[in-house]
């Protein structure tokens, strides 16, 4: 056997064996819920254009009036400057494609765009903030 052969076989058999103890411990904190979806989407601003050019062509599409859908919570939306805009929204799973639909029709020659499925770590991370100080 090469050393390398041995080498890889060692960090299985390290892997395997311990295994157990090095799998994480699940966050505190509530179960994601069944009946949304956290959603964040990334609008770039597309920099060869001017904020009024911008501002325009979401006039002209209606991305105002159509963004997000009736009944599509807005859970935070926010400028992150030199990016764009971050909107996070809670959707109920059937409605995703709607979501995207919306994006799709008012969006896309002002924003470039980037979806993420996300979730709220904040209660778990002051839990494990909290459990750690005490140490």
């Amino acid at each position: 056997m090469t050393r390398l052969s041995a080498a890889v076989v060692s960090a299985l058999c390290v892997l395997v064996l311990a295994g157990p103890a090095l799998a994480q411990a699940p966050a505190p904190g509530p179960a994601s819920p069944s009946d949304h979806i956290l959603l964040t989407i990334f609008l770039k601003h597309d920099q060869s254009k001017t904020l009024d050019e911008i501002n325009k062509e979401l006039e002209t599409t209606g991305f105002w009036a159509k963004f997000p859908p009736d009944g599509i919570a807005v859970e935070s939306w926010y400028v992150m400057m030199g990016i764009g805009q971050v909107v996070t929204l809670r959707v109920p799973p059937a409605r995703l494609r709607e979501v995207n639909r919306a994006i799709e029709l008012t969006a896309w020659r002002a924003f470039r765009t980037d979806f993420y499925a996300t979730y709220d770590l904040r209660e778990a991370a002051k839990a494990l903030r909290e459990r750690a100080r005490k140490k």
